[in-house]
């Protein structure tokens, strides 16, 4: 059975199917379709000819442009109609032609994207991806499956994201950048295939981190990274100089942990 809470706006020209769960306060434009298995939380406001389907639930104050899809079945073809989720959070703008897609069940079966995000025109996240908060995704930028972006992650423009790839928090991936392998925390990401350039030292200084730990960060960049031994053996070796700077043992954790993809590196695609 649907359930429309009183104070929800619904031009009648957008269609409400039956068992749909809407929200206090929900503006729906004309030529939206909400589908049977939809939670709309409040607050919630689809401007006109959105569609949101699957099993996805949308927390509250999420504001959606005209012509996305949102919780369409995943582009997969290991998807056999499984029953899979997309669940996303509170507080998001997601601009025109944006799509999401729902989960595959041999990846888990849920597609998940957190709070107070930016995804600017056509933009995609495919099935099985995990997103944060504060991240914003700019025109045209595409996710494969399984991929894992941290907060406040800065996509550029028509870049695109391997499968199975990470991005650390507060990274920056330049526009029309190809993401192959994973991106540290505070790493900057530039060019196709996608190498590291430094890091994000504007985002770091506007995030308020201090300007001594910025240095200390870089150094340790340094040291991870312009030796002549591994990038995993490097970072186990300055762990214990590091103890004491979270954003350092944030990188150092970053990349001692298991991963499906290798490790983006400067002057070359990736290194181990």
């Amino acid at each position: 059975m649907t359930t429309i809470a009183e104070s929800a706006r619904i031009h009648s020209m957008s269609v409400i199917e039956p068992g749909a769960v809407i929200g206090e306060n929900v503006s729906i434009g004309p030529f939206c379709h909400v589908g049977p298995k939809v939670v709309l939380g409040d607050n919630v406001e689809l401007v006109s000819h959105v569609v949101v389907t699957g099993r996805t639930t949308l927390g509250n104050n999420n504001k959606i442009f005209p012509s996305a899809v949102i919780g369409a079945d995943p582009q997969s073809v290991h998807h056999h109609g499984e029953e899979t989720t997309l669940t996303i959070g509170s507080g998001n703008t997601i601009r025109e032609g944006v799509t999401i897609n729902t989960g595959t069940a041999a990846g888990g079966g849920v597609t998940v994207v957190g709070n107070d995000n930016l995804l600017l025109a056509y933009s995609h996240v495919a099935h099985d991806c995990k997103l944060g908060n504060n991240i914003i995704m700019s025109n045209n930028v595409l996710l494969a499956g399984h991929v894992t972006i941290e907060d406040r992650v800065i996509l550029g423009g028509g870049s695109a994201v391997h499968q199975f790839s990470r991005i650390g928090r507060q990274a920056f991936v330049g526009g029309l950048a190809g993401v192959a392998y994973d991106v540290i925390p505070y790493g900057m990401l530039n060019g196709n295939p996608g190498v590291l350039s430094g890091l994000n030292i504007v985002g770091m200084t506007r995030a308020g981190i201090p300007r001594e730990t910025i240095h200390r960060v870089r150094r340790a960049y340094k040291e991870i990274f312009e030796g002549d031994d591994t990038v995993r053996n490097a970072a186990a070796n300055i762990r214990e100089k590091y103890l004491d700077c979270p954003e350092v043992m944030e990188i150092l954790d970053f990349i001692a942990a298991d991963a499906e993809r290798a490790l983006s590196s400067p002057n070359r695609a990736a290194k181990s």
